[in-house]
């Protein structure tokens, strides 16, 4: 379903092809954490494990979104949906974690051969990444337009792992169906990157022409979710783009609508094919995010400033500091 110019590109960017439309990506952080060089900002403030972590994506090249942010190949694009005879979430989930354990294989140490060591890698955490046990479902494209996104976080959860999704939120039909046939992740995450209509299209270039629209449903229904999973109003931050102090009210208002567990604003990186739209001055230092964020929080007294970490640009606002660490078997 990929065709083949596409995986060339994808594999040159160190991603593994996954069965026919699902990817994996070694997150940076997950290599370090199996070097002991440090761990995500999602160890740090949710208590995943980075070395656990299997980034991934059932739909790697599906979008209805050309965002000026994206990392990706966008002008690549393969569909704004994703049709066809598709993998079931069994075939996803073993063909991601057998793609996830081939590109982990040079942090192994082959105690029988007599060559020199060359990984430096934790071989205790390399043992048991071999199983990861968290899914970031992200990474590229748009998860949703799987259609079986809902029986692939069954699958996860029948499994013990815990599941991120990350959605544009123009799929509010799915968001439904998986609330009513109750497989909502363990974290439900909405891309929020503009305060209105005006700027929504000029920064997602999206297919859909009531793409505003539908964004909103979904947060609608991420207030109505709140109490069946984690959620969390993501913001990626583009400087001189969509975090000037005047939107702050638009956002805040966006905020209170979706009623979130967590709000994550994480400044824009200027990578992969994102260079080619957004060059390095317009990553926002981690000093403006914190700025940025102590604007927000001003029209939202529900909330506060609950922890931050500084490599990855990321501040985290929320209700509670007592609910940031995902509990055992919570939803």
């Amino acid at each position: 379903m990929i065709p083949e110019k596409v995986k060339k590109i994808l594999k040159k960017q160190h991603y593994a092809i996954a069965g026919k439309h699902s990817a994996v990506q070694i997150c940076r952080w997950t290599k370090k954490s199996l070097l002991d060089e440090g761990v995500c900002y999602k160890e740090q403030f949710y208590g995943i494990k980075s070395h656990l972590c299997c980034q991934m994506s059932p739909a790697v090249m599906w979008c209805p979104n050309r965002c000026v942010h994206c990392w990706r190949a966008i002008e690549m694009t393969i569909d704004s949906e994703l049709k066809g005879n598709v993998d079931s979430p069994k075939e996803v989930v073993d063909k991601c974690i057998e793609a996830q354990r081939k590109l982990l294989i040079g942090f192994n140490v082959d105690k029988k051969s007599n060559k020199k060591q060359l990984s430096k890698a934790n071989q205790k955490k390399y043992l048991e990444a071999q199983e990861p046990m968290q899914f970031a479902i992200s990474l590229s494209g748009e998860p949703t337009v799987y259609e079986h996104i809902g029986g692939l976080i069954d699958e996860l959860r029948k499994r013990g792992k815990t599941s991120f999704l990350v959605t544009n939120g123009l799929y509010p039909e799915k968001l439904e169906e998986m609330e009513k046939n109750k497989q909502l992740p363990t974290q439900l995450y909405i891309s929020v990157n503009t305060p209105n209509k005006e700027l929504y299209q000029k920064f997602h270039r999206s297919s859909k022409k009531d793409a505003w629209e539908r964004l909103n449903k979904s947060l609608e229904i991420m207030a109505r979710v709140k109490d069946k999973t984690r959620t969390v109003f993501r913001m990626n931050l583009v400087r001189e783009l969509n975090m000037s102090d005047e939107m702050a009210e638009e956002y805040a208002n966006l905020i209170k609508k979706a009623n979130p567990m967590f709000i994550e604003m994480k400044g824009f990186m200027s990578v992969g094919f994102a260079r080619q739209r957004l060059g390095y001055e317009r990553m926002p230092y981690h000093k403006e995010i914190i700025e940025f964020s102590k604007k927000l929080l001003e029209f939202l007294p529900e909330y506060k400033f609950l922890d931050e970490k500084k490599e990855s640009r990321v501040v985290l606002l929320g209700k509670s500091k007592a609910d940031m660490k995902i509990k055992k078997n919570q939803f």
